[in-house]
């Protein structure tokens, strides 16, 4: 039922890029007009964000330099460094379709594409990321932690402009959400509000989490230091991680331990945070 919602463009192969990004853009501009029609008083929203836009990634890139453009940065400077980095790094183009996709297929509230393109401060943070990432990878590292900050003001998250992300990213809610500087976010990954991937603070070098492919990461849960939480994994809502979490294991408690039970085969798809079997007598240990 979750691939379903979007038929053939939750998953798009290499040969069908292009034949995907029309039907996304296609489908967005559809629910633009239709929006337009419904609260005409939102209009310079809906007609400046996509119905005037020439492509799917101009609009996100127009509406995210939007949303940052402030007295000291205006929004065409933004403008011209997502175009920038979208000619040097086609992963940025490839990344934020991925995670509007994750958002549409793994958020019950999300009805439409247009919801978290225009809206979600989630995924208007990791297509922030991406911009100051590449920033800061090509030595402009003063520009990067300025649109850093200003994201975190506008957002309510911190990511640091070096933290490795991949695609199909799902934040949802974010408020709270902080990723420090060497960590990395595997594809596939859902997490939500509250999350810390932070250091231990006595640490140099590789100091932050790495997440592994589709794992999910419960909302206000703090993982601490380099350690890896391993593909498919769960971390449940308030959990303190200090030691790794091998693959396809739920955890749970402070500090987190295994809880028995199945984990779902694709947590950060399901996005299933009912942990029946949680419950102290079910812990690998005695409390």
């Amino acid at each position: 039922m979750l691939r379903s919602r979007l038929g053939h463009l939750s998953v798009v192969s290499p040969d069908r890029q292009d034949e995907g990004s029309d039907e996304l853009w296609s489908r967005l501009r559809r629910e633009a007009e239709e929006a337009y029609a419904a609260a005409p008083m939102l209009a310079p929203l809906f007609l400046d964000s996509i119905i005037n836009q020439p492509t799917f990634e101009a609009a996100m890139f127009h509406r995210i330099a939007g949303r940052l453009k402030n007295d000291v940065i205006s929004q065409s400077l933004i403008l011209q460094a997502f175009h920038r980095a979208a000619r040097e790094m086609k992963e940025i183009a490839e990344g934020l379709k991925a995670d509007i996709v994750a958002v549409f297929e793994r958020d019950p509230a999300c009805d439409r594409l247009i919801e978290p393109f225009l809206y979600f401060k989630g995924f208007h943070a990791i297509q922030a990321h991406r911009l100051t990432h590449w920033l800061w990878t090509t030595g402009e590292r003063d520009f990067a932690l300025y649109l850093q900050s200003r994201s975190s003001e506008v957002f309510q998250t911190d990511i640091h402009p070096a933290a490795r992300i991949g695609k199909g990213i799902f934040l949802d809610h974010a408020t709270g959400l902080v990723v420090g500087a060497t960590a990395v976010i595997e594809d596939g990954v859902s997490l939500l509000q509250d999350v810390t991937l932070g250091g231990t603070g006595k640490e140099c070098g590789e100091r932050h989490p790495k997440i592994r492919r589709g794992a999910m990461i419960g909302a206000g849960a703090k993982i601490l230091g380099n350690i890896e939480v391993g593909e498919a994994a769960r971390v449940a809502a308030g959990s303190v991680v200090l030691a790794p979490v091998p693959p396809h294991t739920t955890v749970a408690g402070v500090p987190a331990r295994p809880v028995r039970g199945k984990t779902p085969d694709e947590p950060a798809r399901s996005m299933d945070q009912i942990l029946d079997e949680l419950s102290y007598e079910r812990f690998n240990y005695t409390i």
